[in-house]
């Protein structure tokens, strides 16, 4: 079959298409002829780094969508011909690839009317911020949230997410953004470059702070958060902690709340991880029903996924960009 090959740590400039082993599913995994495979920075991170389980060439690529080919024993609810999207594995070959095989209990069929691009722009921006705002903080209709980089792949899905859930939606962004955020139902775009966001967010919560924060920046950025949450806030992170210890205190007390997605295969946690089909089969649902949007913004062929990772790296993308193979 024909994938991008990464041949090793680091080489990420230097993938190029060439042919590697198709794949055969296992008991309780399905085979997907792969459609169409989102981009996301966890791919130039993990690439860049390398991973111990991993052998080289190695076939990046987290999130995506397609037609199952083949199924393992013991599948039962997944069937030839299925239209599916899925969140992979990243300790296993991945989805810039003609093929691929994941966990038959992890995988979403798609609705009519949704295309392959579409779908697979969800799983790991759209899941993570889905686990964020619901499974860990669970957000509540009539509070307030700020949510970090709004125009990225997670702040643009927990946005939408948000607003559906009936929350008032304060968004950090670029001024060039600010159209795009509010386009996705933020209420308030901050200027981060230019706007101290703590005190514009005290600003307008007449000084109370939010109830929730989604952190996607960092680990100064999630600490300095820490000051714009309301009493009994809650913050949820993806690019490290906040100095949790120092921002313990009886007059303030916050929850804190670690986001990993992408850990739940490895975990043995089998509620867990059918978790992510729950999510994608209720997010695919809201995308159906227009309530939502994939937030694509292009797509591109699988030569060009290089290239694109490396405009991802900068933090300057708007949105999603999906590698078509079929």
């Amino acid at each position: 079959m024909k994938a991008l090959l990464l041949q090793g740590p680091g080489e990420i400039s230097q993938m190029r298409v060439g042919e590697a082993v198709k794949p055969s599913p296992q008991p309780g995994e399905v085979l997907v002829r792969i459609m169409a495979t989102a981009l996301n920075p966890v791919d130039y991170k993990t690439g860049n780094q390398g991973n111990p389980h991993w052998s080289y060439p190695h076939i990046l690529g987290l999130d995506s969508a397609g037609i199952v080919e083949e199924i393992g024993a013991g599948v039962n609810h997944i069937s030839v011909g299925d239209r599916v999207v899925c969140h992979l594995d990243l300790t296993q070959k991945g989805g810039y690839a003609e093929y691929g095989v994941t966990s038959a209990h992890t995988v979403s069929v798609i609705p009519e009317g949704i295309s392959f691009q579409d779908a697979a722009a969800l799983p790991c921006a759209g899941y993570t911020a889905y686990q964020a705002l619901f499974h860990k903080m669970h957000v509540s209709s009539g509070q307030n949230i700020l949510i970090h980089a709004g125009a990225g792949g997670v702040g643009g899905f927990a946005i939408q997410l948000a607003k559906a859930a009936g929350l008032t939606v304060l968004t950090t962004a670029s001024a060039p953004k600010h159209e795009y955020v509010h386009s996705l139902g933020a209420d308030y775009a901050i200027d981060y470059q230019q706007e101290d966001f703590v005190q514009r967010t005290l600003e307008i919560t007449d000084g109370l702070g939010v109830h929730y924060v989604l952190d996607t920046v960092g680990r100064d950025n999630a600490t300095r958060s820490l000051k714009a949450l309301a009493f009994n806030g809650q913050i949820s992170f993806i690019a490290g902690p906040p100095s949790i210890n120092e921002a313990i205190s009886f007059a303030h007390p916050l929850s804190f709340h670690s986001i990993a997605l992408g850990s739940v295969h490895a975990s043995g946690n089998l509620a867990e991880q059918r978790k992510l089909a729950q999510m994608g089969d209720h997010m695919l649902s809201m995308l159906q029903e227009g309530k939502i949007t994939s937030t694509l913004s292009s797509t591109i062929t699988l030569d060009e996924v290089p290239a694109a990772l490396t405009d991802i790296a900068t933090r300057h993308v708007t949105g999603k960009i999906v590698a078509m193979l079929g």
